[in-house]
């Protein structure tokens, strides 16, 4: 096939300025595939960059192509041979680890490497673009074949998907465990689904909006709660709480909802600098915190789980809009009384 030399692009060029642009087609080095894109899922980090210039410390200096939860078909193979063959259908893992300054990390989990780019991310200068275009080059290593029977759609939440992944396993066991999820937008949702596959025996979600709650019992919720009800948040007294909203009050609630000995896992990336947190209640009830950032190889787990149909998780999304109309498409994903997970359609 004749490949194209020019492709539509979502593109942060500052706070506040998001534009669909038209870009050249980069073009594949050795190990890297030309994908073309079919679905991309906006994350919080994009309305960041969008709205903010900036995704915590991650500040945005040039524009920067957007996107990271992404999913297409290979439409040229890399030139040394390595990587999926053309026409193979692939989810992908946007991380690149790296040394970096050489910190100290554990070698089994790389998603801790103090060099790890990401896809989309002004972390570093250059900026690592990210994939909301409608062909992009990618490094094989990110790709992921699809298994037989799964389609791109249903495959679009892969990469969120193995975020919550990861979070549960960072949790331990769930069989038979009281479970509180703080935050039941598209994470904290996706949590939900995989704790219930987990084993969870009851899951309480809670949110500040109706949507994302309605959301949560069809993704596997027992109970919500509203998340500014504190007396009856505390009174869960979950095993195991999963702070998702990324906020103090979120993490203030996720203690006082831990029952004593419990374990809190921070999924939800709070501002940068010092935050207040109850630390004292946190020391008397021994409870553990423990910290979740992005995934590993979860991703194949998720995938696998996505096919045999064991985890059900397409509630998530709530809206999709042709990646032209982009500027909509943002504008609806930051009002999370209105939407949950919305998809670009490539």
């Amino acid at each position: 096939m004749s490949l194209p030399t020019e492709t539509l692009a979502v593109v942060a060029h500052a706070a506040g300025d998001l534009r669909v642009d038209t870009i050249a087609v980069a073009q594949p080095s050795n190990g890297e595939a030309l994908v073309e894109i079919a679905y991309g899922g906006i994350c919080g980090s994009d309305l960041h960059y969008w709205q903010h210039g900036a995704a915590g410390e991650s500040i945005l200096k040039a524009p920067m192509v957007l996107g990271h939860e992404i999913v297409g078909t290979v439409v040229q193979q890399a030139a040394d041979g390595t990587g999926p063959a053309v026409g193979t259908l692939v989810a992908v893992h946007p991380a690149t680890p790296g040394a970096g300054d050489g910190s100290a990390y554990p070698a089994e989990r790389p998603n801790l490497s103090p060099g790890c780019t990401y896809l989309g991310s002004a972390a570093r200068f250059p900026h690592t673009e990210g994939a909301f275009a409608k062909y992009a080059a990618l490094p094989t290593h990110m790709l992921r074949a699809l298994p037989a029977g799964l389609s791109l759609r249903d495959a679009a939440l892969t990469e969120p998907a193995s975020v919550a992944w990861h979070a549960v396993s960072r949790a331990g066991d769930l069989t038979g465990k009281r479970v509180l999820v703080i935050g039941a937008g598209p994470i904290g949702s996706l949590i939900v689904a995989v704790a219930k596959r987990a084993g969870a025996s009851e899951i309480i979600a809670t949110d500040m909006h109706e949507l994302p709650l309605e959301n949560a019992v069809r993704l596997g919720a027992t109970g919500t709660l509203t998340a500014t009800d504190a007396d009856a948040i505390a009174a869960v007294s979950a095993d195991v709480v999963f702070e998702s909203s990324g906020s103090p009050r979120g993490l203030a609630s996720a203690v006082r909802g831990a029952v004593r000995g419990g374990r809190v896992v921070m999924v939800g990336l709070l501002p940068s600098g010092e935050q207040p947190a109850l630390i004292s209640l946190a020391i008397t009830r021994e409870l553990e915190l423990v910290g979740s950032f992005r995934f590993n190889d979860e991703i194949d787990e998720v995938l696998a789980a996505l096919a045999d149909g064991s985890l059900v998780i397409d509630p998530v999304v709530t809206h999709e809009f042709a990646a032209a109309d982009a500027l909509e498409a943002f504008d609806l994903a930051r009002d999370s009384s209105r939407s949950g997970k919305v998809l670009l359609r490539f």
